[in-house]
């Protein structure tokens, strides 16, 4: 929440048309005053840990993002494989083939239309996520439009009675984000023309965005098929690129080695100004039962929290969720109240693991070979993901790992009472959506083992 001292109606100043210049400035005055809070820990990380705003910066600032973003362009496009982060030829990949289900023998009455299975490969950079929304790029309104010429009769001639454009209806199996890739998102489609063939669908998507989204097959399911309700799994990966100077830790110190470093670093801030920390934040109440406190740290102080983090560490941050049914509504962002409690919020990780990885960027100089980056890629399989979970996850188990916390921090944050109890997303570049299984998950088929 962000909360201006003297703000009421200022945002009305500079629309009115009798805005001054100094009603200007007196505008953006009171806005650079603007009181950040941020939630207030009780545990001995508490002074090490970032707040918000320096999570924020540690994430997007002096990172090779782009880096990320061209990689996942090739690899949409099949000029690379995903396994190519691990220069290992054994690695299998986590895309299996695609297997076809066949119809149950209806062919009358409402079992009569044709359903189509799609497998889309999309760059999230290039659209403005999955949904439709009036005036964006989105994947599905340009899959929609591609699907228009192949809606029947009796569905073209309502959408032309209500002025609606002439585009198919598409169901998901899950919304991606602005910026987040996907390279096996599945969707379906249905129509009662009896004249449509796989290759005529698969051809209209293709020719719609080239370069940007791709099929990887179309096959006809039953009636029955349901993207998101038949799925049991979901898997997802994200690439979180470590800076040039090499300031994460690296795993050739081993975990003990690694820890020993943090708790001995972390003691010596706490030690140095931990105290001061505790006396001069001003406690502006509760809410939802959870504390806040101002973000008034100098700056010469933020820069005394740590700078590195452990990547094994933040392995073992995640293991702690495998096999577990969590509520991870302290891990979502914007979902309805509704939803922040009870049964809807709750998940089960199958899978997750959190290892270093080298990046492979295009040759421009010729002669000399690619450019390889250090990158930490996260895996993570589960029934079900809220909104925006994976992209907390990654960000607040980098925090976590940086303050030295105890490899349950994680599981202690679940039973937190407000969302500033964890980290604000990871960037959206580095999240994947690989695929979605319709069969039991079978842990063999993971790229990090």
């Amino acid at each position: 929440m962000l909360t201006c001292a003297r703000g009421g109606g200022g945002a009305n100043l500079l629309t009115s048309r009798r805005t001054t210049r100094g009603q200007i400035r007196s505008f953006h005055y009171m806005m650079e005053k603007k009181v950040y809070l941020h939630y207030s820990h009780t545990d001995s990380c508490n002074s090490a840990r970032w707040n918000g705003r320096e999570c924020h910066e540690f994430m997007y600032s002096s990172r090779p993002w782009q880096k990320v973003v061209d990689f996942y362009s090739n690899v949409v496009n099949g000029k690379v494989p995903l396994s190519s982060l691990f220069q290992n030829e054994d690695t299998k990949t986590c895309i299996d083939e695609v297997v076809e289900e066949e119809t149950k023998g209806r062919s009358t009455g409402r079992w009569e239309r044709v359903t189509f299975k799609i497998l889309l490969s999309y760059h999230g950079t290039c659209f403005d996520g999955w949904q439709k929304q009036p005036g964006l790029n989105t994947v599905q309104g340009i899959v929609e439009r591609s699907l228009g010429r192949f809606v029947d009769d009796k569905k073209a001639e309502k959408l032309k009675d209500k002025c609606l454009p002439l585009e198919g209806c598409t169901t998901v199996a899950g919304r991606t984000d602005k910026g987040v890739t996907a390279l096996k998102q599945a969707c379906s489609f249905y129509t009662w023309r009896k004249d449509i063939r796989v290759q005529d669908v698969e051809d209209a998507i293709n020719e719609a965005a080239p370069g940007k989204l791709r099929v990887i097959s179309v096959s006809k399911v039953s009636r029955e098929f349901h993207p998101n309700f038949s799925a049991k799994w979901r898997r997802y990966f994200y690439i979180f690129p470590l800076n040039d100077e090499g300031e994460e830790l690296g795993s050739e110190l081993g975990v003990e080695g690694e820890n020993y470093i943090i708790e001995e670093h972390n003691r010596k801030l706490i030690n140095g100004y931990g105290a001061h920390f505790g006396e001069e934040r001003g406690h502006l109440g509760e809410e939802g039962g959870g504390h806040l406190a101002r973000d008034d740290l100098a700056e010469s102080e933020r820069g005394r929290k740590p700078v590195s983090f452990s990547i094994d560490k933040v392995n073992q941050l995640l293991l702690q969720l495998q096999g577990r049914s969590l509520s991870y509504k302290m891990f979502a962002r914007d979902t309805k109240a509704s939803r922040s409690t009870g049964p809807p919020t709750e998940c089960i990780i199958y899978h997750v693991r959190a290892t270093e990885a080298t990046l492979p960027c295009d040759n421009k100089v010729p002669g000399k070979g690619g450019e390889r980056v250090k990158v930490m890629c996260v895996e993570l399989v589960g029934n079900r993901f809220l909104r925006r979970m994976v992209r907390v996850l990654v960000s607040t188990s980098i925090r976590e790992a940086a303050a030295g916390a105890d490899n349950d921090a994680l599981l202690k944050l679940m039973d937190a009472t407000c969302r500033r109890a964890t980290a604000p997303p990871a960037p959206p570049d580095g999240l994947c959506l690989l695929d979605v299984g319709y069969a039991e998950f079978n842990p063999e088929n993971c790229l990090i083992p």
